[in-house]
């Protein structure tokens, strides 16, 4: 069976580029290890495969996939995410261009874009994307190539209006850059919102396990794809077979996963909000977020990240981080297995001193699939612990 368009999330997350093995009908792909591959004559390429880092079918069948479920035309996997990220600044940027990212974008990301491709000639500047005043003004103020923009951010959990900062990019020229990492294309499609690129760290949810690293950008336009993709090849921070292998079997279940993340995001959320220790609870699924309602519009669903904000400060947080047993500390996000992470000191700690600092008090929770009862227990006797 092949995957239609007109089909729903799961099926073509089950079928896209995972046609049965037509030699023996094995169900499942094989898994294409080959460095290199034999030619019928000079040029005389089989199905247009040549070597490794220009092509091979088990990375081709992921990128079918991605691009499929982030309903564009193409898709390109990459080591990382950062590299992912790296490829397409660098495919679609020169020195001189500029972007106006969040100001509370990942730290890998601002550090890839203000402190590597800084030395190379592109400009930055942090802004509020929920202030479209302030982003309109940034995009008209410099040379904007990108509006790069994360929804739900991390670790703050806003929530951004993609179609308004589709118009704001247009007006100005410029393209919009989604970081989907958080939603997953399971929850969110902003190519479907008017967004030009969607990139991913396929480590995260796509993946789901916590056993590959990867990277992803997705596109619906030709003219982006075909400078995308020769990037990716010139340069050649691809995704190998296996980890290619392993994304997939990850995107497979990405539905059904992400149901359960979201169940067990909004029950811990609920406990968190109801803790006299605690000074905010930041998740787009309660009513008192100020992104909510437009969450509502565009996630089916608000997803398993939540962060919350302690009043005893910076040593509460730190306390519940070390005390947790069915939470794992942890750098990473988005597998089966629930993790915690002290944001100021390990994700976001190359944004020390920025605006894009986090706040001190913070702790960011990946709920993963376990029972929601046993993720509210070990939070429960964690906060047993503050001070």
């Amino acid at each position: 069976m092949t995957a239609s368009e007109n089909q729903g999330f799961n099926t073509r997350a089950v079928h896209a580029g995972q046609e049965f093995e037509p030699r023996t009908g094995a169900v499942v792909p094989p898994l294409h290890f080959s460095s290199t591959y034999a030619q019928d004559g000079i040029g005389g390429l089989r199905s247009g495969y040549e070597y490794g880092r220009g092509g091979n079918p088990t990375r081709d069948a992921l990128q079918e996939q991605l691009a499929a479920l982030e309903l564009g035309t193409h898709a390109y996997s990459f080591s990382s995410g950062l590299a992912a990220e790296d490829a397409l600044i660098r495919a679609l940027t020169r020195p001189g261009d500029h972007i106006v990212l969040g100001n509370d974008a990942y730290g890998g990301t601002y550090r890839l874009i203000s402190r590597v491709l800084g030395d190379w000639g592109i400009g930055n500047t942090p802004v509020d994307m929920a202030n479209l005043d302030r982003v309109r003004h940034a995009v008209d103020a410099h040379k904007t190539r990108f509006v790069w923009v994360e929804t739900p951010s991390n670790p703050l959990m806003k929530i951004t209006d993609i179609v308004a900062l589709a118009d704001i990019a247009h007006d100005a020229g410029a393209l919009l850059v989604v970081d989907n990492t958080f939603a997953s294309p399971y929850l969110q499609n902003p190519l479907a919102l008017g967004a030009d690129v969607v990139v991913h760290s396929t480590t995260k949810y796509i993946g789901g396990h916590s056993d590959v690293v990867g990277g992803a950008v997705v596109v619906k336009d030709e003219e982006l794809a075909e400078k995308i993709g020769f990037v990716q090849f010139a340069v050649g921070a691809v995704s190998g077979p296996m980890d290619a292998f392993l994304t997939t079997r990850g995107l497979k279940t990405l539905g059904v996963r992400m149901d359960r993340h979201s169940e067990n995001g909004q029950a811990v959320a609920e406990w968190l909000l109801e803790r006299p220790e605690v000074e905010a609870v930041l998740y787009p699924g309660l009513p008192t977020h100020p992104g909510h309602e437009l969450a509502k519009r565009q996630m089916r669903k608000f997803g398993g990240m939540v962060s919350v904000q302690f009043k005893g400060g910076e040593a509460a947080a730190r306390k519940v981080a070390e005390s947790t047993s069915v939470f794992t500390l942890a750098e990473s996000l988005g597998g089966i297995e629930s993790l915690m992470n002290y944001p100021s000191e390990m994700t976001h700690a190359s944004v020390k001193g920025t605006e894009l600092a986090v706040p001190v008090n913070l702790l960011r929770l990946s709920c993963g699939i376990e029972d929601k009862e046993d993720l509210v227990a070990d939070l429960d006797q964690a906060f047993s612990n503050i001070p």
